[in-house]
C-alpha cells in the first residue's frame, strides 16, 4: 500500500509578502513611466517635424504677405493721387495718361492664399495636441486672422468685378493695356520710370470725361477699402512672423 506525502508548503512571513507586492508595484510603475516617456519622446518628435513644416508654411507666407504689401501701397498711392488730380482740376484739363495711370490702380488686384498645409492636416488628425497650449493656441489665432482675410479678399473681389465694369466705360482697352505693360510685376521693380513720365504727359484718347461716371468710379475704389487691408496686411505679417519665431524657439529650429 502506497503512502502519499503532501509536499512540504512554504511559509512566508508578511514582510515577504509585502516586499513581493512592493516589486511587482515597482515593476508595473515602472513599466508605466517607460512607456509615458517613450510617448512624450515620440510626441515631441512629432510637434518638432510639424513644427519644421509649419515653419516653411510660414516663410512662404511672409514672402507673399511682403509682396502683397508693396503692391497694395504703390496702388493706394496712386489713387489718393487719381483723388487728388479729380479734386482739384476739371477732368478734360488733366493729362488722359495721367488719368489712364492713375485711373489703372483703381483695378489693382492681387490675391491672398496662405499656406496652410500643414495646420490643416494637424487640425484633421488632431495632432495639435503634440503642441504646447501657448503655440497651439497662436497657431489658431494666425489661421483666424488668415480666415479673416480671406473674407475681407472676397469682400473686395466683388467690388472689384464692379470696379472694372465701370472703368471699361471710362477708358479705352489698349490704352489701358498699355500703361498696365508699364508695370512689369507685381513688386513693381525695374519700372521704367521714364516711360512712365512720357505716357503720364500724353494725351491717349478717353471713352468718356462724363463726371457722373467718373464719380461712380472713384466711389467704387473707395469702397475698396484698400487703407484698412494695408493694416490687416500688416496686423497679419507680424503675426506670422512672431509665430515662426516661437516655433523656432520652442522647438529648436535653427534654419
Amino acid at each position: 500500500m502506497e503512502v502519499h506525502h503532501h509536499p512540504e508548503v512554504e511559509h512566508k512571513g508578511f514582510k515577504e509578502y509585502l516586499l513581493e507586492g512592493l516589486m511587482i508595484f515597482l515593476a508595473v510603475m515602472m513599466g508605466f513611466i517607460a512607456e509615458n516617456l517613450r510617448e512624450n519622446i515620440t510626441e515631441h518628435h512629432k510637434a518638432k517635424d510639424y513644427a519644421e513644416a509649419m515653419v516653411g508654411d510660414l516663410s512662404s507666407d511672409l514672402a507673399q504677405l511682403q509682396q502683397y504689401q508693396t503692391y497694395y501701397s504703390v496702388a493706394e498711392k496712386n489713387i489718393d493721387t487719381l483723388m487728388q488730380l479729380l479734386t482739384a482740376s476739371d477732368i478734360k484739363s488733366i493729362p488722359s495718361g495721367k488719368l489712364y495711370w492713375y485711373g489703372l490702380f483703381g483695378g489693382a488686384y492681387n490675391s491672398y492664399a496662405p499656406n496652410d498645409a500643414t495646420f490643416q492636416q494637424m487640425k484633421s488628425s488632431g495632432s495639435l495636441r503634440y503642441f504646447n497650449k501657448s503655440v497651439a493656441q497662436e497657431v489658431a489665432a494666425y489661421d483666424q486672422y488668415c480666415r479673416s482675410m480671406l473674407s475681407r479678399e472676397e469682400n473686395d473681389r466683388i467690388i472689384f468685378a464692379e470696379v472694372r465694369k465701370i472703368r471699361a466705360q471710362i477708358f479705352e482697352f489698349q490704352y489701358n493695356r498699355k500703361a498696365n505693360d508699364l508695370t512689369h510685376s507685381p513688386t513693381f521693380k525695374n519700372i521704367d520710370w521714364k516711360k512712365i513720365r512720357e505716357f503720364t504727359e500724353s494725351n491717349p484718347p478717353l471713352l468718356t470725361t462724363d463726371k457722373t461716371i467718373f464719380n461712380q468710379y472713384v466711389e467704387l475704389v473707395r469702397s475698396r477699402f484698400i487703407e484698412k487691408k494695408l493694416t490687416a496686411i500688416d496686423t497679419l505679417f507680424k503675426r506670422a512672423n512672431k509665430l515662426k519665431a516661437d516655433l523656432k524657439k520652442e522647438y529648436h529650429i535653427d534654419n
